[in-house]
């Protein structure tokens, strides 16, 4: 793969990222879902998949904000894996705003795959972790 392909890929892949992150910080489910595949599956700890659009858009729904919260992901090093794929590897931040101001709530890593289909990049798989 040529150097200019492989930054193609990253910067799509990135972008896919940071707008995932900030639909999801916003309450904007629909734009969330709309980064995964049809067949997407995410993965939480403690909890059994969530696989396609469907599930997705309920379980985002119950995770809209209530308050003010920001993801900040970050360190993230993506890796084309076929001419229509990649994965990405970042950590994650999670931080509210509440009454004494904002705190840290949840510290953790994303992996995710991605598949190139129709001209955009997608989400295909995303397992989270949780750091003690």
């Amino acid at each position: 793969m040529s150097d200019s392909t492989a930054a193609w890929v990253a910067t799509g892949v990135r972008a896919v990222i940071g707008a995932h992150t900030q639909a999801q910080d916003a309450g904007r489910t629909d734009d969330v879902v709309a980064l995964y595949t049809p067949d997407a599956v995410l993965e939480l700890p403690g909890t059994d998949p969530i696989e396609g659009h469907d599930a997705l858009r309920e379980a985002f729904k119950g995770w809209a904000p209530t308050q003010p919260q920001q993801h900040l992901v970050g360190n993230t090093v993506v890796t084309p894996t076929t001419d229509d794929g990649a994965t990405a590897v970042s950590d994650v931040v999670f931080f509210q705003r509440g009454d004494t101001g904002w705190a840290v709530q949840v510290v953790g890593h994303y992996e995710d795959t991605f598949r190139h289909t129709d001209g955009t990049w997608l989400i295909q798989r995303r397992v989270t972790t949780y750091q003690a």
